[in-house]
């Protein structure tokens, strides 16, 4: 296998995540994000941590055809994941901020129940990715390496897009003096409306 294939796939892997037509797995960072604010940013990576695992998991077993599923119970379930998220922070919405995990709390921030739900989602959306990554291989029974490079290329695009949202949050809530509540509100609330609609076409 040459850099070249390595970079091809690496190179699809961003552009399938960084890609409107992806907008399901857009909506759900967004929603992932929408409690968090830039000084967060170690809860938003422990997050995308938590969902990389779950994903890449996932993503390697379908591809590499260890395990089968159904596309169209897919496509119900990312949406539902959506929605799951949404309905976490509305009920978040208006709670006192809590602080971030410190030195000496008992509970490794992995292991809180906001990551493991995004870990379980990311399996949920590991097989959404994998439809894809399928189609590109063909016929190639172990594909290591192009696996290896997309799943980069996926974590390289989902980075950014959550940069992209924490920026804009900063921009709001900073510059702009957007209530936090109001921002955690409207994101949630523009992603629900999204995941129903995804759930009901």
């Amino acid at each position: 296998m040459s850099s070249s294939v390595f970079t091809t796939y690496l190179q699809l892997g961003f552009h399938h995540i960084f890609n409107l037509q992806a907008y399901d797995h857009l909506v759900f960072l967004l929603a992932l994000c929408a409690p968090y604010v830039l000084q967060d940013w170690r809860r938003v990576v422990a997050l995308v941590t938590s969902f990389t695992v779950g994903h890449s998991i996932t993503l390697a077993l379908a591809t590499l055809n260890v395990v089968r599923y159904s596309p169209e119970l897919i496509e119900l379930l990312i949406p539902i994941t959506i929605v799951l998220t949404c309905l976490l922070n509305l009920v978040r919405a208006g709670r006192p901020a809590s602080r971030p995990p410190t030195r000496r709390d008992p509970t490794p921030l992995l292991l809180t129940l906001p990551n493991l739900l995004a870990a379980l989602f990311g399996l949920i959306h590991g097989l959404g990715f994998s439809s894809y990554l399928r189609e590109l291989l063909g016929q190639q029974s172990q594909p290591i390496l192009e696996l290896l490079s997309f799943n980069i290329g996926v974590e390289l695009g989902q980075l950014l897009i959550v940069a992209i949202i924490l920026l804009v949050g900063l921009l709001l809530l900073r510059v702009l003096n957007v209530a936090r509540r109001d921002w955690l509100l409207v994101t949630s609330g523009a992603a629900l409306g999204i995941a129903l609609t995804l759930l009901v076409k």
